[in-house]
């Protein structure tokens, strides 16, 4: 074997090592994400009714929630758009997008991201009942669709 051999095997086998660390990072990336991804656990959704807690907010009750969820305020609620049977698919009243269930249980990727619970409570507060929720009612609201 001459040294120009050697040299190739020995780029080759480089590349094979760093292209093998290089996959392991990816599926440790993809893994992470999917981590991620993954449905908000009782543990989680506590982490965030805490979150409320802290605000001032507590107990919190899911009769509370599904209350706020069929309140309605000037021909609007909650259900108006989602409907009153959260496992059923909902309907945006202005734009007539169709929207997936808000169940937990029907939609895996409901209640899964605490700034998405967040951006909803405020938009839909907002355009529900012309104002933000509070800390008391989003929990009670949070704990409500949880068991869904």
């Amino acid at each position: 074997m001459n040294r120009f051999t050697r040299h190739t095997i020995k780029s080759r086998l480089a590349l094979v090592a760093i292209s093998t660390l290089l996959l392991t990072s990816l599926s440790a990336s993809a893994a992470n994400s999917k981590v991620q991804s993954l449905p908000l656990s009782a543990e989680r959704i506590g982490t965030q009714l805490q979150r409320y807690q802290a605000q001032g907010a507590g107990p919190f009750s899911a009769a509370a929630g599904q209350k706020l969820w069929l309140q309605d305020m000037d021909g609007r609620s909650c259900a108006s758009c989602h409907t009153a049977k959260v496992t059923d698919m909902g309907m945006h009243q202005n734009t007539r997008k169709p929207i997936d269930p808000m169940a937990p249980s029907i939609t895996a990727d409901r209640l899964t991201d605490s700034a998405k619970i967040e951006k909803w409570f405020s938009r839909n507060c907002n355009w529900t009942f012309k104002r933000d929720c509070t800390p008391q009612e989003k929990g009670d609201a949070l704990l409500w669709l949880s068991l869904q």
